[in-house]
């Protein structure tokens, strides 16, 4: 039995705020980070949900455009898992009040937390459970972002935050699909970058909300070959777990965050940026949802066609790195 992606999904909201909003709120204290970060990022603008949504309300909307090309009732899902670190609630988790919200009457669900590795990591457990479980007809799988409402809009960091979601609807299939996967961590880097009270490690007092410690915040950088040198390790693990060459992938997709290390990735696999798509530079840094929406918008565009060999590589603070490979259907393409 095999599993592939019968159709796809996203949701963008609809109020804009461009880098001439933040190159104006940035302008006394730091009049160049907005030029200067536009220029390694590729990121132009962004899009927000309006202040009273949850991340749970954009993954509805994607996963009902992800249905909707399928022909596929909420009521017919098996499973929905939900990748995201900008979860509605510490808990209940995310997934069950999206299934809720969907009228999924018959589906269990659960959420992936990888930050944005989370839609790669997502994919591969749907894609075993589902060969394990022969039974299953119709797994959804969404990765959702809504990381502005958690961030101090006056910290730096908030340039690259826009709120997105995207979905994938997998159903078993005659022939390969989701292909094999690959994942690396290391959580000695959990603390560079996070919400760092609210939990069980510290929870949320009258100090730390002062502090903006639940805040979302980088506290320190990470060095530029965790992505630099992460990702390639990921292509070739998928590569030569899947036995195809690098000159064999058709498209490879990246996490979204900055249009600059793609470049030097592809340089050093030594494959032309023609082989990649990117969406950063419309939608801005939508973090979980970010590998499902270029996926998505890869497909509209025809920049994905039908035998095409994808590569998905997601990158996420903490830090996790997953990947995935699959073919593009026919049924998927016609969705």
């Amino acid at each position: 039995m095999f599993t592939a992606i019968r159709s796809t999904g996203i949701y963008v909201p609809e109020l804009e705020v461009p880098n001439s909003v933040l190159r104006d709120r940035f302008a006394k204290d730091n009049p160049e980070f907005v030029d200067k970060t536009e220029a390694s990022s590729g990121i132009k603008t962004r899009w927000f949900a309006p202040e009273e949504w949850a991340t749970s309300d954009l993954a509805v909307r994607a996963a009902n455009q992800a249905l909707g090309r399928a022909g596929v009732s909420p009521e017919d899902l098996d499973l929905i898992l939900v990748g995201t670190d900008s979860p509605d609630y510490i808990t209940p988790s995310t997934s069950v009040v999206v299934q809720h919200k969907l009228g999924a009457k018959r589906a269990g669900t659960f959420d992936v937390g990888c930050a944005c590795a989370s839609f790669p990591t997502a994919l591969s457990a749907a894609n075993g459970i589902m060969t394990g479980n022969p039974w299953m007809k119709n797994v959804l799988v969404i990765g959702a972002y809504m990381m502005h409402k958690l961030a101090d809009p006056n910290d730096t960091m908030s340039f690259f935050y826009g709120d997105g979601a995207g979905a994938a609807l997998l159903q078993p299939s005659k022939e390969p699909g989701v292909l094999q996967s690959a994942f690396r961590a290391d959580g000695s880097y959990a603390k560079h970058w996070g919400i760092l009270s609210g939990g069980t490690a510290e929870p949320a007092s009258v100090e730390s909300i002062a502090a903006g410690r639940t805040h979302v915040r980088m506290h320190d950088r990470y060095p530029p070959s965790i992505n630099e040198e992460g990702w390639p390790a990921i292509v070739k693990m998928l590569a030569e777990r899947n036995r195809f060459s690098l000159a064999e992938v058709d498209l490879f997709v990246f996490t979204q965050v900055r249009k600059r290390t793609i470049e030097k990735v592809m340089a050093g696999l030594e494959l032309p940026m023609e082989k990649t798509h990117t969406v950063m530079e419309k939608w801005g840094y939508t973090g979980s949802a970010c590998i499902p929406m270029v996926l998505h918008d890869a497909l509209e565009s025809g920049r994905a066609k039908a035998g095409d060999l994808v590569v998905l590589v997601g990158s996420g603070v903490g830090h996790n790195q997953a990947g995935v490979a699959l073919r593009i259907t026919d049924a998927l393409v016609r969705a």
